[in-house]
């Protein structure tokens, strides 16, 4: 048998599994930090929330908007995980699953552990969606899987550092509703609202029109440009202006 004809009969077995994302479909991405609760309590980041966490889950979203190879327009991060809307026109790898999983996966720990200075690692998955609905929905969960989070852990450990521990804690918050535990955090002088946004909500980071003074060395002039530049949205609007602001970046992309 030649080369050719066993590279074909081998392929079978490589390709056996491979999924494509249908045409039409739109396509976004979620990862997930690999044992992150170890990483984060290894690394003694601060609790309930650590700004150098935020910055090194924001520089990651960055880096994969930027430099992976793929047209991503919208990045949402929130806690240890990303999400990614590619542009609606992404062909890359004719949109198999296995090369989108495996290139954003390596991508993002290679990055975070560069920027870490320590080992991590991410898990992607695939989440194809078949309207701009659904787009606006996935991102509208995630918003409030968030907001979820953020409450639960901020009354977790403000329990915690009032010296209770991680059993009882968690034993007092057991299938409580959201007014025992805003009531818990207002008892510890915290107001949950006024928290700042980014932990309650995560954040979006999207491509923005920049103009910028420049300077053309053959006619000696000064002249505006444009240039599409990463903003990182703090305070992300809430519940139908923030589906609004996720359908305008796809419409406008």
């Amino acid at each position: 048998m030649n080369f050719d004809d066993f590279d074909k009969e081998m392929r079978q077995f490589e390709e056996s599994l491979d999924q494509h994302v249908l045409p039409d479909m739109y396509l976004v991405t979620r990862l997930d930090g690999r044992a992150f609760t170890k990483l984060t309590a290894r690394e003694q980041f601060r609790k309930p929330f650590d700004e150098r966490f935020r910055d090194l889950m924001q520089a990651t979203v960055e880096h994969l908007m930027k430099e992976s190879g793929f047209r991503i327009v919208y990045g949402y991060t929130e806690s240890d995980e990303i999400s990614l809307l590619f542009h609606p026109e992404e062909e890359s790898f004719g949109r198999k699953v296995r090369k989108i999983n495996t290139t954003l996966a390596g991508e993002a720990s290679a990055f975070f552990s560069m920027k870490l200075g320590k080992i991590a690692a991410f898990d992607c998955r695939v989440v194809p969606l078949p309207s701009l609905t659904r787009v606006e929905d996935y991102f509208a969960w995630r918003a409030e899987d968030a907001h979820r989070n953020s409450l639960n852990t901020w009354c977790y450990w403000t329990l915690r550092q009032a010296g209770i521990t991680a059993h009882k804690a968690s034993s007092i918050l057991n299938g409580q509703g959201n007014a025992f535990k805003n009531e818990l955090l207002f008892e510890h002088s915290i107001n949950f609202n006024d928290l700042p946004s980014w932990q309650k909500r995560g954040i979006g980071i999207r491509f923005c029109v920049e103009e910028r003074e420049g300077f053309n060395p053959i006619t000696q002039e000064k002249v505006m440009t444009k240039r599409n530049v990463l903003k990182a949205d703090y305070e992300l609007p809430l519940g139908d202006a923030y589906r609004e602001y996720i359908r305008q970046i796809i419409t406008q992309c």
